[in-house]
């Protein structure tokens, strides 16, 4: 017996019409994409220099007190005539996003002798391996490879936020960056530089910086930290610093 006939002898309804989700599930796929390239351009394109959107320091701001620049690491010359500073954490993602930033930073105005650039650590309670992370940096820059090793961490923040045993890939990162192995598991296995980076810690919470990224031009916070901000910013900065 056909099915249209057995259902007009039973009385049976007609079966339900299944209705397809793959539709729906690529409209919001796009609609995702479309709101990652949109916060990407927005965080990326660079405002003029002279745009009344770009963020100034507070009427009767002090200066950043440069005292405390002790406390981070810094790379580039002494007298650059602007100083760009990072609150940030390994683990943080949005910090991975901006590492981008700050590493074409060094590249184009620190190289350049136009911006000093200090990296305060700020490792977040939340993230069990931002601490340990911070250390090997800092373990690598005992042979030398401080920054080569801080943009591995970020490169691949990925491989290793979830670990386990994190000081075993920092090892292996600091083995394909030719250190010293047994000097720099040594230096991770004692937390040498464990308060070094509680000190730095310390500036942030007395500068009452909590989030991360925190960046500051000179003593100016960036509200949208990435490359279009932070490169229209310094440019305006150096600018009035030629004046």
């Amino acid at each position: 017996m056909g099915e249209a006939k057995r259902r007009k002898q039973t009385g049976a309804p007609p079966p339900r019409k299944t209705t397809s989700r793959k539709p729906l599930v690529i409209g919001v796929s796009v609609l995702v994409l479309a709101a990652i390239v949109i916060g990407a351009f927005f965080l990326t394109a660079a405002p003029k220099p002279t745009s009344d959107d770009l963020p100034v320091a507070a009427p009767g701001a002090d200066a950043f007190p440069a005292q405390l620049d002790q406390y981070g690491v810094s790379v580039g010359a002494d007298d650059a005539p602007v100083v760009v500073r990072e609150f940030a954490d390994y683990q943080c993602p949005a910090c991975g996003l901006f590492a981008e930033a700050s590493k074409r930073l060094k590249q184009e105005y620190v190289e350049a002798g136009k911006v000093r650039f200090v990296y305060f650590d700020l490792p977040l309670q939340q993230h069990q391996n931002a601490l340990p992370a911070a250390q090997a940096a800092r373990c690598a820059g005992d042979q030398g490879a401080y920054w080569e090793m801080h943009e591995r961490l970020f490169d691949s923040q990925s491989e290793w936020s979830g670990s386990n045993d994190p000081v075993a890939t920092f090892t292996r990162y600091g083995n394909d960056l030719g250190l010293e192995e047994r000097r720099f598991r040594r230096c991770m296995t004692t937390e040498l530089h464990r308060e070094a980076v509680e000190e730095s810690r310390r500036v942030a919470v007395q500068l009452r910086v909590t989030s991360t990224p925190t960046v500051l031009v000179d003593n100016i916070r960036l509200t949208r930290p990435g490359w279009g901000q932070l490169s229209a910013l310094v440019e305006r900065e150096l600018s009035a610093a030629s004046e």
